[in-house]
């Protein structure tokens, strides 16, 4: 790793599940939330998560991470600081200031829109798109799809949570396009 953290894989991650809360019935009946908030606030456990997403950067040989509104700014920009790579904003519609590119998808209910700022990415940046958890990919898969219209080279995906009930990585088969997908927790 990156940093001072604990010595071994196994017990990394046994941290990192050990910080992730189930609220039940959040934000809707029937709904699982799992909050990072423990995580976050708990200063090992949440260096242990910066290093091992920027130990992933590094080894994709990464130049700049693209954080996924919300939790995925902090995720990301923790791990681009310590892999000294660049880090860029996905966020929703109308939040970025001047001329954007923007990728509709589909929500459980409705549609949403995420944004790039058109001169955040370059053709010879290699992107590391992160965000908290992957569930059914409409979001993870319009982000990717939203780096490479900007001519950069996506090199992965990396997330803290992967729920792997819900076909998130089935649905990003087309859509990452031979880059890593890489999740630090399943469930």
């Amino acid at each position: 790793m990156t940093t001072t953290s604990p010595p071994d894989r196994d017990a990394a991650l046994a941290l990192l599940r050990e910080r992730i809360r189930d609220v039940p019935d959040h934000p809707r009946p029937g709904v699982v939330f799992k909050d990072i908030t423990p995580l976050l606030a708990d200063p090992l456990a949440f260096r242990v998560l910066a290093d091992l997403l920027a130990d992933e950067c590094v080894r994709l040989g990464a130049t700049t991470i693209v954080g996924i509104e919300a939790r995925g700014f902090i995720l990301g920009a923790a791990a681009a600081a310590r892999a000294r790579a660049g880090f860029v904003p996905a966020r929703k519609a109308g939040k970025l200031p001047g001329p954007t590119l923007s990728r509709a998808y589909d929500l459980e209910y409705g549609r949403a829109v995420v944004e790039l700022q058109t001169d955040a990415l370059q053709i010879h940046d290699r992107v590391l798109v992160v965000d908290d958890v992957l569930a059914t990919g409409g979001t993870s898969e319009a982000v990717l799809r939203l780096v490479r219209s900007t001519g950069a080279t996506v090199a992965g995906l990396a997330v803290l949570l992967e729920l792997s009930f819900l076909g998130g990585r089935e649905r990003l088969g087309r859509a990452l396009a031979g880059a890593d997908l890489h999740s630090v927790v399943v469930v």
